[in-house]
């Protein structure tokens, strides 16, 4: 190849600069592109959230645990990086929210907190009757006038009035961005109910029309639905592992952090703190939006990001003989509502929904603690997150004696909170880069969406506008 190769260099080993490089390069090889590509991780390790911990026979995510199979890209990746065999669903089961300390069955047909079914939710002890009503109020109530973003917590009040809210869809909505609904971007974060509510009026009856059938499994015992999420038999670090093995010789440098970014004619310079500098023909830049901010701060750009807010939240994952734990209740897990006073905001019996991860005869609880508001507790020792966990859990189940070892990780001021607003934040941001930095590319969590699938979609995005950029495809 005669061509002097363009230089890309990748900011960022978490799951989006990680996805991009694997991408870029294959891109590269099929199209026989002249690309060389960097990737440049600040710690000595990639995948970012995703750690998994392998001890006594336990497979334990300290990060995410499962990614939705109907988003495409994580399955996708698994197979190209070669472990698509590697890949399992999760085992169904009732689902609940606490609430006034009791285990409360979230209704057959709510689709995050939406029922589409009546009859399950006119049964359910988690609303009054005065709520029930209420709620149905969506079938008369108008389309919203609101024009452009708002928050959820505004827009499903309106419909359903606050019971319906507090009790169901915010510990179901909110869980996923540790977030405050009143405050989360309805543009940003669920933008398909806005839709469906200017297509169908009421969101009940367009959430029944618009939601596929799920189509029962045959197990041999009867049928069961099939589970909506994937993991990986080894744990989700399997993939990250899988993908750096796939990547050129030399592209990956761990423990190296970029300290400062500057324009040259129409290349990118970047000063390392090893002292070198690498000029690039483009970069992507998968960083949280703060790192981002804070690099492009010497040319007053991208600011608006800071108002980007993040909150604080630890995982904490018990084992224990499965003697010690007596459940009453069937099911994979449950969320906590806001009203109730308890610490934790979620558990997830994990033996249950992902049965490869736990040896035989043993349990396996993953609680979650933080959220807006409510993050200091993440500061905490070890022990002292392990003591209020465990009491909290044991006002729920009968615990009869202690774990045989617990797993606790803080991800502080890791979450980014989608607010009001937030399409146009990135939008400005981009629009910045675009006229100052057209060589950088911004992608990753903080920017079009928090789950992996997400971050893997905005990394393959990422690689095909530097290539139209660099080559004119």
């Amino acid at each position: 190849m005669s061509e002097k190769k363009k230089r890309v260099v990748i900011v960022g080993g978490g799951i989006t600069g990680l996805s991009a490089a694997f991408y870029m390069q294959k891109a590269a090889r099929e199209q026989n592109l002249p690309i060389e590509v960097t990737l440049i991780e600040s710690t000595n390790r990639l995948g970012g959230k995703i750690q998994t911990v392998r001890r006594d026979g336990f497979v334990i995510e300290r990060g995410p645990d499962s990614f939705l199979i109907r988003k495409k890209s994580m399955d996708t990746l698994a197979k190209d990086v070669g472990i698509g065999e590697d890949l399992v669903r999760n085992a169904t089961g009732q689902a609940y929210i606490l609430v006034n300390g009791r285990l409360q069955p979230i209704p057959g047909g709510s689709v995050m907190g939406i029922p589409t079914k009546v009859g399950p939710f006119l049964k359910s002890d988690l609303f009054s009757l005065a709520g029930k009503l209420r709620a149905a109020g969506d079938f008369v109530l108008p389309r919203s006038g609101v024009e452009g973003d708002q928050s959820l917590g505004h827009f499903f009040r309106r419909r359903f009035g606050a019971e319906i809210v507090e009790n169901l869809i915010e510990p179901l909505l909110s869980g996923v961005y540790a977030g405050d609904i009143d405050h989360m971007s309805l543009q940003s974060t669920f933008p398909q109910f806005y839709e469906v509510e200017k297509k169908h009026r009421s969101l009940i009856l367009g959430m029944k029309k618009t939601t596929p059938k799920q189509v029962p499994q045959k197990d041999g015992h009867g049928a069961s639905p099939k589970g909506a999420f994937h993991s990986l038999r080894n744990g989700l670090e399997s993939i990250v592992e899988a993908t750096e093995q796939q990547l050129d010789p030399g592209t990956v440098r761990k423990g190296i952090r970029i300290e400062t970014i500057s324009k040259q004619g129409n290349q990118t310079v970047l000063e390392l703190n090893t002292g070198e500098t690498i000029v690039a023909d483009s970069v992507i830049l998968t960083t949280g939006h703060m790192a981002a901010s804070q690099l492009f701060a010497p040319h007053g750009l991208l600011q608006g990001l800071k108002e980007i807010h993040t909150t604080s939240v630890a995982t904490v994952a018990l084992a224990f003989p499965e003697e010690h734990i007596v459940q009453d209740t069937e099911g994979t897990g449950f969320l906590v509502s806001r009203s109730g006073d308890y610490s934790i905001t979620a558990c997830t019996w994990v033996h249950r929904k992902w049965p490869t991860t736990t040896p035989e005869g043993k349990v396996l609880l993953r609680a979650f603690v933080g959220r807006v508001g409510e993050d200091a507790i993440v500061d905490l020792p070890d022990d002292e997150i392990e003591r209020i966990v465990l009491e909290d859990l044991g006002k729920i189940i009968t615990i009869k004696g202690k774990p045989d070892f617990t797993v606790i990780t803080r991800f502080k001021e890791d979450r980014p909170q989608y607010r009001v607003g937030h399409r146009q934040r990135i939008d400005n941001a981009r629009e910045e880069l675009k006229r100052e930095f057209p060589n950088v590319k911004l992608a990753g969590a903080s920017y079009d969406g928090v789950g992996l699938p997400d971050c893997v979609d905005q990394g393959k995005a990422a690689v095909e506008e530097v290539i139209a950029d660099l080559f004119g495809n």
